[in-house]
């Protein structure tokens, strides 16, 4: 039986000078990881992957507060703990504004977070690789859930009643325009086509009843819809 070796940690001096070829978390940049106040990154593969597998189960995007931090910027916050676990590169504080405090920690604990800290004032969580632990006040629960993210259910395009009629007056209106010029044009040259010139009246007259009829399909529309209630 093969054992997988760890990779590697590395330590970058800013965000920059990561190697595309090596960044793999498609769904996070390395200035998301990066240390807020000095731009440098401890690249913490094990932590970015339970990460990207979070992001994965939940499907909606994390808002990253803070994840690694230098121990430079580490002692210049106010509250950080000495030995942040931000650190190590191991540690992620994510915004709840999206997420339901509730889920959220469930699909972080089975990918393998270990350590919670709950900062509702904040609007934040944070989570870690552990060793298991939590602190703070957990977030009160949302007495209605985040409704499905699925897009409002619309009459498709292509079979839309009111584009079809605003096309087909659309098309007459301009056929009907370029009759006329077309009707000019001729006239100028009357002497080989003069024969054609009685009939763009005719041709005329009906794209121009076209016209109408499609407003008239438009103003149906409107009445029918508004009258189902789509507004």
């Amino acid at each position: 039986m093969t054992t997988r070796m760890a990779e590697p940690i590395r330590t970058f001096r800013h965000f920059r000078d990561v190697p595309q070829n090596i960044w793999r978390w498609k769904d996070f940049s390395p200035a998301e990881i990066a240390c807020r106040g000095t731009g440098q990154l401890k690249l913490h593969p094990e932590a970015l992957d339970k990460l990207q597998a979070l992001r994965d189960r939940l499907g909606k995007p994390l808002i990253v507060r803070s994840a690694y931090r230098s121990p430079v910027h580490n002692a210049s916050l106010k509250g950080a703990a000495p030995r942040s676990k931000h650190m190590d590169g191991t540690a992620f504080d994510i915004a709840m504004a999206n997420h339901d405090p509730v889920v959220f920690e469930k699909a972080a604990r089975e990918v393998g977070f270990l350590g919670f800290g709950y900062y509702p004032r904040s609007g934040f969580m944070h989570i870690d690789l552990g060793p298991a632990r939590s602190w703070g006040e957990k977030f009160p629960v949302r007495p209605v859930p985040f409704a499905p993210e699925a897009p409002p259910a619309r009459e498709a395009l292509a079979e839309s009643r009111t584009l079809k009629g605003t096309g087909a007056a659309g098309v007459a209106t301009i056929g009907a325009a370029g009759v006329e010029v077309a009707q000019d044009v001729l006239a100028e040259a009357q002497g080989a086509i003069l024969p054609l010139v009685p009939y763009l009246d005719t041709l005329r007259y009906v794209l121009i009843a076209l016209a109408l009829a499609g407003l008239a399909i438009v103003i149906y529309a409107r009445l029918d819809d508004w009258q189902k209630g789509h507004r």
